[in-house]
């Protein structure tokens, strides 16, 4: 497999930066219009892979894991954006390469378009002309070999028929931390009075008569004596102990709150409007009322806009 028809079978595959990182799902191969070697790949990128953006695959190469630029992944999301029409216009090529930090010559256009597309008003791509009267007027055919009724007046002429495209809104949801949470115990020291009932001994002096019955104890000693008798007194006193007792257990768990959260974005839409003469009133009813939808969307939004 020659190195052209190995690029071109990139389509499809996701392609890396220099570090390995994911960028996009490429989406299609551009060739050179000159040397029909792959030039550029357009490759779906952002959050949703809702962006299109074109990077240059001159130097790329193929990894273990698919594709891989010479490029990081934020040179590539810096990258200006181009509208995927199939052409790159040469100031169009001129700014993607600069900001490639890449060289590039302003002899003309190197822009290509996806294997097998039309490239541009060349003489490859011209048929027979179409008489005298209509010389000036060129004949072209599609790519199933039918002609094209008209020109196209806008740009290059493609078939008989207009795309109408719109904008179609994607919402998803992405996770983003809002705070953190942690348990943290220290000590607080309070005072605590409690009143404990203690008892205590006292001494109390009783004198009693010399009696006929208590006679004999008071005269078993001497008749005059020094002596001395002591008494013991006691009393209870508080007395604190503290002792760790476990109270509680306390932890932190989460719970999953679901709110509606309303997204709010403009849509556009493209409208085909027929005009000029030998259009049927039924094709000039329908684009009368799509003018009229037209409208009213814009007085809608503007009604928005200043509330």
């Amino acid at each position: 497999m020659s190195q052209t028809e190995d690029k071109l079978s990139w389509r499809g595959q996701d392609l890396h930066d220099n570090d390995g990182d994911k960028i996009g799902k490429i989406e299609e191969i551009y060739l050179d219009a000159d040397t029909d070697q792959p030039e550029w790949a357009l490759v779906h990128t952002g959050v949703f892979g809702t962006k299109q953006t074109f990077i240059p695959i001159r130097d790329a190469s193929a990894g273990d894991t698919g594709p891989r630029v010479p490029f990081d992944k934020q040179t590539v999301k810096d990258a200006p954006k181009m509208d995927a029409d199939g052409r790159l216009s040469q100031q169009e090529e001129s700014d993607l390469y600069r900001h490639y930090g890449m060289d590039y010559s302003e002899a003309r256009s190197d822009s290509g378009l996806p294997e097998g597309g039309a490239t541009g008003d060349t003489d490859r791509d011209r048929g027979p002309e179409m008489g005298d009267a209509n010389r000036d007027r060129e004949y072209r055919g599609d790519e199933t070999g039918r002609g094209v009724v008209g020109d196209d007046t806008s740009g290059p002429e493609t078939d008989n028929a207009m795309t109408r495209s719109e904008e179609e809104l994607s919402v998803g949801k992405r996770e983003r931390e809002t705070g953190r949470v942690r348990l943290r115990k220290h000590i607080v020291t309070q005072n605590v009075t409690e009143s404990v009932p203690v008892s205590r001994e006292e001494v109390r002096v009783e004198r009693e008569p010399i009696t006929d019955a208590n006679r004999g104890a008071a005269t078993t000693g001497g008749d005059l004596t020094e002596e001395e008798h002591e008494v013991t007194l006691r009393a209870e006193e508080a007395v604190v102990q503290k002792d760790v007792v476990p109270k509680e257990r306390v932890r932190v768990d989460k719970d999953v709150v679901t709110d509606q959260q309303e997204v709010s974005e403009e849509l556009r839409s493209e409208q085909i409007e027929v005009e000029g003469d030998g259009v049927s009133d039924v094709d000039r009813d329908r684009t009368d009322r799509d003018r009229t939808d037209r409208d009213r969307t814009d007085r809608d939004r503007t009604d928005r806009d200043r509330t």
